[in-house]
């Protein structure tokens, strides 16, 4: 029977006896080793044997905890790209924008970062950059959020990190910031005729009225139209079918700048919606100002093709022309009414808004006009109801306060308006 070798007790150079693992280094600062339970050998340094102790009584609660000692050489660029190649579930539309989103603004400094040593500090001063620094809106902070969050969480549920400290951190900022919700508004009634009105009455915009009004009297998302085949509608039966989307992407890729056909993000999305007759006559002058033009689709996406609305070119158009375009629109109609009635009559003038507006819109004469909550959330295709309350909800208070305002007035003055 071989007897054990005495241990023999190691001293660093102040004479302080060495635990096991601990050794001092001949520059004179102190390293801690030790095995993982695979075989794998690890090292932590220090300058001061206290700061290792420190260091060694961490390590055994993150061992108790079960925190990967292992994994803490990973950064966050690191937790991102193996949260790619996790995620799923999503919208290739969705997952592409984060992509674009996260390496326009984290990848190149907080990405570095090791994303065990990120604290809520780290990030508190990498959204105030994006908020004061890139003068980024809240909404493109909220993507990026968006992302983190999901990033660090795979950190937490592999155990690298015990919490995730892009928790609440959004909610911090908006509050710090003074951000608020944006609240869409609608078109007043005046303002939308004043829109249409305005494209009808001036020639080189009248191209621009079939897709606009549309847009405005069926509530259809900007790519939902613009990915609109004629094969989709029904005029006779005044039927519009909803079964796909066209998606621009823009993104830092091999592929450059490309559109593609997706189908709708919920099941919600695919839906029928009823014409009206003004909807109806908007289709058939965009055929006719067509065949007038010698304009035909020319485009031809993922098996699609006899787009409804194209460019001069047989295009498929684009969120961003339609966008232009309205901006342009609405400058020109304001400076033309202000030319002839001047700042001091009050006139009214277009707001600036976008297609996105223009369904909000529509949902907004909808809930004025009394249809059923239910019909309203069919029709523009919401999955979840609370997204029609909330419009219902400004709606019925906004004609409210309306109606306080006319019985107001009557005890006032004794008449009713």
């Amino acid at each position: 029977m071989t007897k054990k070798k005495p241990v023999v007790a190691r001293y660093d150079n102040n004479r302080t006896r060495l635990k096991t693992g601990e050794s001092q280094r001949p520059n004179g600062t102190y390293v801690y080793r030790w095995t993982t339970q695979d075989g794998k050998r690890n090292a932590v340094y220090a300058p001061t044997l206290e700061t290792l102790r420190e260091q060694e009584e961490q390590i055994i609660v993150d061992k108790h905890d079960g925190i990967r000692a292992d994994k803490k050489h990973l950064t966050v660029n690191d937790m991102f790209d193996l949260w790619c190649q996790l995620k799923r579930g999503i919208k290739d539309s969705t997952f592409k924008n984060y992509i674009y989103m996260y390496e326009l603004f984290v990848k190149p400094a907080f990405g570095q970062n090791r994303i065990t040593l990120v604290k809520k500090s780290d990030v508190r001063k990498f959204y105030n950059s994006l908020a004061d620094g890139k003068i980024l809106k809240i909404a493109t902070i909220d993507n990026v959020h968006n992302v983190l969050h999901q990033v660090f969480q795979v950190a937490v549920d592999d155990g690298i990190i015990r919490t995730n400290p892009i928790d609440k951190m959004l909610k911090e900022l908006k509050m710090s910031h003074g951000f608020e919700r944006e609240k869409k508004s609608a078109l007043t009634i005046e303002q939308q005729k004043l829109f249409f009105d305005y494209m009808l009455s001036h020639p080189k915009d009248r191209h621009w009225y079939p897709i606009f009004y549309i847009m405005a009297n069926t509530g259809m998302r900007v790519g939902e139209i613009t990915g609109l085949r004629w094969s989709d509608i029904d005029l006779d039966e005044g039927i519009i079918r909803v079964n796909h989307t066209l998606v621009y992407y823009n993104h830092r890729d091999e592929k450059g700048c490309y559109f593609s056909i997706n189908t709708p993000k919920t099941k919600a999305g695919e839906r029928e919606i009823p014409m009206t007759e003004g909807v109806k006559q908007a289709f058939r002058m965009e055929r006719e100002y067509q065949q007038e033009a010698e304009i035909e689709s020319r485009s031809h996406i993922d098996g699609y093709d006899d787009f409804i609305f194209v460019n001069r070119f047989g295009d498929v158009q684009n969120q961003c022309n339609l966008n232009k375009a309205i901006r342009r629109m609405m400058r020109d109609c304001n400076d033309e009414i202000l030319e002839k009635y001047g700042a001091d009559s009050n006139p009214v003038l277009l707001p600036r808004f976008s297609c996105h507006i223009l369904r909000h819109t529509f949902a907004t004469r909808l809930c004025e006009s009394g249809v059923n909550l239910k019909v309203i959330q069919d029709v523009l295709g919401h999955a979840d109801v609370s997204t029609t309350m909330d419009i219902y909800v400004d709606v019925t208070n906004a004609l409210k306060k309306r109606e306080i305002a006319v019985f107001d007035d009557y005890m006032a003055t004794g008449t009713i308006l």
